[in-house]
């Protein structure tokens, strides 16, 4: 079972935090798709626009 954020998140402890995330099922987010061929280079500008809006919804810093 998964442990709620609020638990895991500690600004007493650690200030700052490495944010990951990951694709299934072997999908490409960005770059170049060694098997397929098939570029996905176009979706990086999109997800750090995401990134950047996020942050000022949440007040976090980026």
């Amino acid at each position: 079972m998964a442990t709620a954020r609020k638990r895991q998140v500690s600004l007493v402890d650690t200030k700052y935090y490495h944010c990951i995330s990951r694709c299934v099922r072997r999908a490409f987010l960005c770059g170049d798709d060694t098997v397929t061929g098939k570029s996905y280079e176009h979706r990086r500008q999109w997800v750090e626009g995401k990134l950047l809006a996020l942050a000022k919804v949440f007040c976090i810093d980026v």
